[in-house]
């Protein structure tokens, strides 16, 4: 079920089925800023990553002495969600554990999305609550994708990155989608990274512990331009599909990584996994402000 928000500025349009952010249109031009899901290139708006980010190594993962499997990016994406409230400018989905999720992630848990529209900004809220009497480990990552270019006179090489400090930081190349142990620098004490498809000729470009706050995709040649602002993941990911010269770009915080290439082993054990003790929650937000 595809569910309206609206306001003075913004209109938004999320499904129900992964609890999906699907459009964001500013009023004033038309202008749609999210990644319309062209399966020539990539067939996804915004998924949710739940309950692990990336992809694990051989697909499967420990707990205690068990091993089970989930897929890259975990299964929410993938599932529906009950939607709890609905307003004008606010929705809030819900998604339970049940008998096909219990089978590869053995916890009761409870994952809540909020979408709430503030003048030209969108707030996307997470909590994550264990519904069970033992600790239970998972990750959670947002995936929002943008059109890019968003005008169409521009291509994808007239944008860039420019991100709210400077930063001396590495990237962390994939291979087969899991964490190759070369990081190479892409920042020396500066803040702009242009866009060009060489840069993910090795998969997504992959942070960790980022001192800015927010990252914003500007244009070359107009005003266009929108803000992804987060407070706290200690995980972020860049990614357009590699070799494909697709027109869209993610700006990707995350609690939560993928596997190291060649690691295998408990979840609890895993680089960056999150833990909940019996009835506790987490929860964080992002935004995207448009322009």
């Amino acid at each position: 079920m595809i569910t309206k928000l609206e306001n003075e500025y913004i209109i938004a349009t999320i499904n129900s089925f992964g609890a999906e952010l699907c459009s964001l249109k500013l009023k004033q031009d038309q202008t749609e800023y999210i990644w319309q899901a062209d399966p020539k290139y990539w067939a996804r708006h915004t998924p949710v990553l739940f309950p692990i980010v990336g992809r694990l190594a051989e697909d499967e993962y420990l707990l205690g002495d068990k091993t089970y499997t989930l897929p890259q990016h975990g299964f929410a994406r993938d599932m529906e969600f009950d939607l709890l409230i609905q307003e004008k400018s606010h929705v809030q989905y819900r998604l339970l554990s049940n008998e096909q999720t219990i089978k590869n992630y053995p916890n009761n848990f409870e994952l809540v999305l909020g979408y709430t529209l503030k003048d030209k900004e969108l707030i996307v809220e997470y909590t994550v609550k264990n519904r069970d009497d033992k600790i239970m480990y998972f990750s959670l990552g947002a995936h929002p994708g943008f059109r890019c270019p968003l005008l169409p006179n521009e291509c994808f090489e007239d944008y860039y990155l420019e991100f709210s400090q400077k930063e001396t930081v590495y990237r962390y190349p994939l291979e087969n989608g899991l964490i190759l142990n070369q990081p190479e620098i892409l920042l020396n004490n500066d803040h702009i990274i242009p866009l060009s498809y060489d840069l993910f000729k090795r998969d997504a470009l992959i942070f960790k512990g980022l001192k800015s706050n927010s990252i914003t995709l500007k244009s070359k040649k107009s005003n266009k331009a929108l803000m992804v602002k987060f407070d706290g993941f200690p995980f972020h990911g860049i990614w357009t599909k590699p070799n494909s010269n697709a027109p869209f770009i993610c700006i990707e915080p995350w609690y939560g990584i993928a596997d190291a290439a060649g690691r295998k082993g408990q979840l609890s054990d895993k680089e960056g996994i999150c833990s909940l003790n019996a009835s506790e929650a987490f929860s964080c937000q992002f935004s995207i402000m448009i322009h």
